[in-house]
């Protein structure tokens, strides 16, 4: 499997990103600079984590309207897995591939730290090596990870069983306690912890490398010889 790691400017956790699926996962990963990106070569689309475009405007804003968007949009339709982590998610968010929105923390401070989380979809394919309702714990790094939806949003993103991860202690305001939900079609997951961060049990923890994991195995089951 091939992923690409799409490097915007701002950036700075795309070699946390490469290092999880390339080192420690073990598959072909390139870091994509924006704006030489060609992604119909890569089997996955990982949007990293830091502060594209310095945040300016709103966080994930301007990344989103950018060139190499369309093609990102295009993984989607045709059913590639894209995982999007903390302003990763915030892109997804601003491009309309996830419902909802991100404001500031509640308590309007910049968070790092790590949080407990409740695995409330496994049967997604970036969460098939989780158990249902396992709690596992990861590594949260943001400042805008309050994610809010209407009560509509959040009865259908109940309704569809889009809701991936909660936290198990709500550390940002964040409606329903949510940490991570995916689109209608399972192939897009947007989610504030870092699972990139806490995939070696030398340094911890090693709870986020499954979702690379199941990214595989989903990959892997659908590009079996005779599929």
């Amino acid at each position: 499997m091939k992923f690409a790691v799409i490097v915007f400017p701002g950036s700075n956790c795309d070699e946390d990103m490469y290092h999880a699926a390339s080192e420690v996962l073990g598959e072909e990963a390139d870091m994509v600079w924006f704006e030489e990106a060609d992604l119909k070569k890569y089997d996955g689309v990982l949007l990293p984590g830091g502060f594209s475009y310095g945040d300016y405007l709103r966080s994930g804003a301007i990344a989103s309207v950018s060139g190499v968007i369309e093609q990102v949009k295009e993984a989607i339709k045709d059913g590639k897995p894209v995982l999007g982590v903390c302003n990763g998610f915030q892109v997804l968010l601003e491009m309309g591939e996830l419902p909802g929105a991100m404001l500031r923390n509640k308590n309007l401070t910049f968070m790092c730290h790590e949080e407990e989380l409740i695995v409330k979809n496994n049967g997604t394919m970036f969460t098939a090596f989780y158990d249902e309702k396992e709690t596992i714990s990861l590594p949260i790094a943001h400042g805008e990870g309050n994610y809010y939806c209407d009560n509509q949003t959040l009865e259908e993103l109940k309704r569809n069983n889009q809701i991936a991860f909660t936290y198990k202690n709500n550390p940002n305001g964040s409606t329903a306690d949510i940490a991570g939900i995916t689109n209608k079609e399972g192939n897009v997951l947007g989610m504030m912890p870092h699972p990139e961060r806490a995939v070696e049990k030398l340094l911890g923890n090693d709870d986020g490398l499954r979702i690379f994991e199941s990214i595989l195995k989903h990959w892997r089951e659908t590009h079996a010889v005779g599929n």
